[in-house]
């Protein structure tokens, strides 16, 4: 017994030391990149106790540099970084991070995280970007919400034009991001995804929405083996109860694996967690997984190469992005089971440019317009009640292919919203030709006025 209490006491002190060593280097790395875009108040250089010759030389002279005295420079931090006990993500629900804190996880969001992910594969820009026109006017309440808040991003789409298009102030966010920064889409991958399938679907590599998955041998002995993909992408699979209660969206439920939800290949998950499950009630229930498997379904229907000419006809062709941009691998991906996310990194003006393609084709009725149409024809209610609808994932009632669907107010209105972890969104006004779209490092800016209230307005 007093054995196994050792061995249990070492596993802690080995788990604990090795948490402190990763945040370490962590911040080592982060006090590198402090130092190399000029936060001079965040941080200071320092060096170690000389030795040998150095000992006797005046620090800095001519001298001192010669005998390369400097060799043990070191950075340290100078600021109050809170890491919320080591998460890769700022949590969204009662915390207040200062402004070191949004710094550090910036820093991790752009230089780290899925930056640091393989990626499935670069989608090439455009050689002929789509250009956007201008007709600019100046909003108070927005310039206010970019100095007080976390966001990164404001841009008004409407007529054809930007109207509206704020960036975060240089003493603020500015110095490091720019029009030219990829950053990535959380969960508004997940509708993007939906409109990649939209394509796939009229290229005819997938008969429609109500195709059954009974063909891919890996959901064999699954609970999504001969689902509809309309009840895939709607979140209405019944499998709640595979995901744990404390993170239903992110983490499997009595799952060994330290991964979470897009970090593992769908074929693990499903010769592991998913191994002879059973449908449960198929009540809406969102999670991180189900975009991942569409994504991974439409290549596996269309062949790799033939998924890599459609993303490029999607991104390349349609929306003329100006920067290229791939979609992140899951941590677990091999070159034997090689995978997909719905994650994917882009710059300000590229998610418009897709914002736009989706505009367009809705309003030109395309097969890709009708396709979306037939999302909002076939939306479900979310059935769940949150505390806070001040957000666009809490805020709309219904839920369609992906997309947030009737907000408050406009129930009656085809307005498809967006909604990724931590402030990424995009509303689109379908009837009036409107589009909102932010990006914050934390979700405290007020969404109801600057984008709710603006589209629920119109024109």
């Amino acid at each position: 017994m007093i054995k196994k209490i050792l061995i249990i006491i070492f596993s802690i002190i080995l788990s604990v030391t090795s948490y402190a060593d990763e945040q370490e280097e962590l911040f080592e790395e982060f006090n590198v990149w402090l130092a190399k875009n000029e936060f001079t108040e965040y941080y200071k250089v320092g060096y170690a106790e000389p030795t040998g010759k150095c000992k006797d030389l005046e620090k800095f002279s001519h001298i001192w540099y010669y005998n390369k005295c400097d060799k043990d420079k070191k950075i340290k931090g100078n600021y109050n970084v809170n890491t919320y006990n080591g998460r890769s993500e700022i949590p969204e629900k009662g915390s207040k991070p200062n402004y070191d804190t949004l710094l550090y996880y910036y820093w991790n969001y752009t230089n780290g995280n899925w930056f640091n992910k393989a990626k499935y594969s670069v989608i090439k820009a455009s050689q002929n970007p789509y250009q956007f026109e201008f007709d600019l006017r100046e909003d108070k309440n927005i310039k206010k919400q970019m100095q007080k808040t976390a966001l990164l991003s404001y841009l008004l789409y409407e007529d054809g034009k930007i109207v509206i298009d704020e960036i975060s102030p240089k003493d603020k966010f500015g110095k490091v991001f720019t029009n030219e920064t990829k950053y990535h889409s959380q969960s508004v991958g997940k509708s993007i995804a939906s409109y990649v399938l939209g394509h796939a679907i009229c290229k005819g590599y997938i008969e429609s929405i109500d195709a059954q998955l009974n063909d891919w041998p890996i959901l064999e002995n699954t609970l999504y083996h001969n689902q509809k993909i309309i009840d895939i992408i709607n979140m209405k699979a019944g499998d709640e109860k595979y995901f744990s209660p404390k993170d239903k969206s992110n983490i499997f439920a009595n799952s060994n694996s330290k991964h979470s939800v897009t970090n593992r290949t769908i074929k693990s998950v499903m010769e592991n967690e998913f191994k002879n499950s059973k449908k449960s009630a198929s009540k809406w229930a969102y999670n991180n997984l189900l975009p991942h498997l569409i994504m991974n379904y439409i290549i596996f229907k269309a062949g790799n190469d033939e998924f890599l000419k459609l993303l490029e006809d999607v991104f390349t062709n349609k929306a003329k992005i100006e920067y290229d941009t791939s979609f992140a691998e899951p941590r677990t991906s091999t070159s034997e089971d090689k995978a997909i996310t719905s994650t994917l990194l882009v710059t300000r003006y590229d998610y418009l440019r897709i914002a736009k393609a989706m505009l367009d084709d809705w309003q030109n009725d395309t097969c890709e317009g009708k396709y979306l149409k037939s999302l909002y024809e076939r939306k479900v209610k979310k059935n769940y009640d949150y505390g806070d609808t001040k957000q666009a994932f809490t805020n709309p009632k219904s839920y369609g292919g992906f997309f947030h669907l009737e907000p408050s107010g406009m129930k009656k209105r085809h307005i498809f919203i967006l909604d990724g972890y931590g402030g990424q969104t995009i509303t689109i006004d379908f009837d009036k030709g409107r589009i909102v779209a932010t990006l914050a490092i934390h979700r405290d800016f007020n969404w109801m006025k600057i984008a709710h209230s603006v589209i629920k307005k119109g024109k």
